[in-house]
């Protein structure tokens, strides 16, 4: 899996636990920045199941032990088969082979009962971990603000949520069993083959430096290869992804060529870069496989005249090759675990960091009675800015009265969307105030707030279920009348009963199967349906042709009724009969009054409403 981290340098994320022999020290990981603290931290997690760990290495361990105990068996029946041939004249004593055989029946059924234990409780433990860190995940959600999210890639979120985790329970899974399994595999074949012949032992070791020398220098040569293959199929794959994205484009200004050349030279490099790499990384195995036969010669021709003299038998050679492979095998994988750990160690940080993002400031343990509020607003005095040291919104204030119909208008960036943000207290002001009848809403629960107000907003979300479903997510608890009623008033059951399946019509994952104004129409029931006391739209009839623009005006003027609501448009002709137009430039109100007090006024208001009929004039012209 490609990853990208925050220098913009694509890296190899591991996939499930160290990968074996040393091309894994070829991978590009991302490396922690803080290994030691982020290992402390996770192992915080481990805690709770120190028992049930000690537990997994004693089995572990004990599976290791019998694994290495088998080769010498081994050698026995070979050494009893040579001598009964070549010196007892064919008398094969078979009951002690059969012994043998029994004993290495028992260690591998010994051997593979210990590591089914064992990785059944190494993954109970590492699900549990995965299981703990997902969900203290999703508690800081609800617990960030809404400027976490709106400052950082949801795509990066995700990422920390799904791969991070994932990598951190295949390594508890895999990568801490596998350790403690090589660690015992190293020093008991060491064990077997010093008792064996420690000159043959020491020939072995004599070749294993030479092999890490040379996978250290392969490795060396070969990091910044990799380095630009990587950084080549991100560039290619980004041009292919911009291409089809923009393949409309393309063809309208016939930009095939210049996109075949781009291609081209993309594709060169990336052939340039990634025929290197995989050479050097094909290299490893043929010469270590080469350097590790000589050393299979030299222990074969050493242990040839250790039996000439008599000082091991027949059967300790085979045994020692066989410990030989044990021994090169878990060198080998060392530098995968290392690897893994280090891309497990960066997986955690990830995850951490985003654990010790700064959290919204605690709710109030205050409570009031939302049933009788009425719906007048006030903003006193309101200061804020995303950067606080630039305001967006100054000394900002307005009385809006319960049951009226306030427009809010301006040029782009002047503030609109962020008093909406201010009011929901998806942000709290630097200073001043916001009050809901006379309450100041840093006083009540976020989640009082919001329970005030319905939203319709320029960007309709929908989930993949049924029309009904979709309908009642405001209201779980609502009736099925409740549904049709809120349906009729959106204007929206004419479609619906018009769809084959009606209200149990299937939504698509990307609810690309019904229109845009057939979606704006189900949130405005949806709206509707949550029956709240307090209203905000926002660009809601912006993305709609005119027909269905007065099918959703038609049906939020049912929404509107009676009801205090907050009008967000640019499209100025739609908000004629607002009760009250609040104008904003640079966040403060430059006009207010009714749409023929501002025309009147010839100020910011009637420039901005005669500028859109000039832009619709044009437009008429030119086409």
């Amino acid at each position: 899996m490609t990853m990208q981290n925050k220098s913009g340098d694509k890296f190899d994320r591991p996939g499930p636990g160290p990968r074996g022999g040393p091309r894994a020290a070829m991978r590009l990981v991302e490396k922690p920045k803080d290994f030691k603290g982020t290992m402390r931290k996770l192992f915080h997690y481990l805690k709770p199941y120190w028992f049930l760990l000690l537990v997994s290495m004693i089995f572990s361990i004990a599976s290791t032990i019998l694994n290495v105990l088998s080769p010498k068996q081994m050698g026995l029946i070979t050494t009893e088969l040579y001598v009964g041939i070549m010196q007892r004249n064919g008398q094969i004593d078979f009951a002690y082979i059969a012994r043998i055989i029994l004993i290495l029946i028992l260690l591998y059924i010994g051997y593979s009962l210990f590591h089914v234990i064992q990785g059944f409780i190494s993954n109970s433990v590492s699900q549990k971990i995965g299981y703990e860190l997902r969900k203290n995940m999703a508690d800081k959600f609800n617990k960030l603000p809404l400027g976490y999210f709106d400052t950082n890639l949801h795509g990066d979120i995700l990422s920390r949520v799904t791969n991070d985790i994932d990598t951190i329970t295949m390594t508890f899974n895999q990568s801490l069993s596998q350790i403690t399994s090589t660690v015992t595999q190293i020093l008991g074949v060491l064990i077997m083959m010093l008792l064996i012949s420690p000159l043959m032992t020491g020939i072995t070791i004599v070749i294993v430096p030479l092999t890490s020398l040379f996978v250290a220098v392969l490795v060396k040569k070969s990091q910044k290869y990799f380095k630009a293959q990587q950084r080549n199929l991100g560039n290619l794959n980004g041009h292919v992804e911009e291409m089809l994205s923009g393949h409309v484009v393309l063809k309208v200004f016939n930009g095939e060529h210049r996109s075949i050349k781009y291609f081209r030279n993309y594709n060169k490099e990336l052939y340039k870069s990634s025929w290197i790499s995989q050479f050097l990384s094909g290299l490893m195995m043929p010469v270590t496989g080469f350097i590790g036969n000589i050393g299979y010669v030299a222990v074969c021709v050493m242990g040839g005249y250790l039996v000439v003299s008599n000082s091991i038998q027949v059967g300790d050679i085979q045994a020692f090759i066989r410990y030989v492979r044990q021994f090169n095998q878990p060198l080998s994988q060392t530098a995968g675990i290392a690897n893994t750990l280090q891309s497990t160690a960066a997986a955690a940080e990830r995850v951490f960091q985003f654990l010790n993002e700064t959290e919204e400031t605690p709710d109030t343990d205050k409570s009031y009675d939302l049933n009788n509020i009425k719906g007048n607003i006030s903003f006193n005095n309101v200061y804020f800015g995303y950067d606080k040291n630039n305001s967006i919104i100054k000394d900002f204030s307005a009385d809006i009265k319960a049951g009226q119909k306030v427009a809010i208008v301006g040029p782009t960036g002047a503030g609109k969307t962020t008093l909406v943000n201010l009011l929901m207290r998806f942000y709290d002001v630097d200073s001043g105030s916001i009050t809901i009848d006379g309450i100041d809403i840093n006083n009540m629960k976020r989640s009082d707030v919001r329970s005030l107000f319905g939203m319709v907003l320029q960007d309709t979300w929908l989930f993949s279920g049924t029309l009904r479903e979709n309908i009642a997510y405001s209201n779980p608890d609502a009736c099925a009348v409740e549904v049709y009623e809120a349906a009729s008033l959106a204007c929206a059951e004419h479609f619906i009963l018009s769809s084959g399946d009606g209200y149990e019509m299937m939504i698509n994952e990307e609810a690309s199967n019904i229109s845009s104004g057939q979606k704006q129409l189900l949130t405005i029931a949806r709206t509707i349906l949550a029956n709240n006391p307090m209203l905000i739209l926002d660009e809601a009839t912006s993305n709609v042709d005119t027909r269905t623009e007065i099918l959703i005006q038609k049906a939020m003027d049912n929404l509107m009724r009676n009801r205090t609501s907050l009008i967000i448009a640019h499209r100025l002709s739609t908000i004629k009969n607002a009760d009250l137009i609040l104008v904003i430039d640079d966040g403060k109100i430059v006009e207010k009054g009714n749409h023929t007090e501002l025309l009147s006024k010839n100020g910011f208001y009637s420039k901005l409403y005669y500028s859109q009929f000039d832009k619709v004039s044009s437009n008429t012209i030119t086409s």
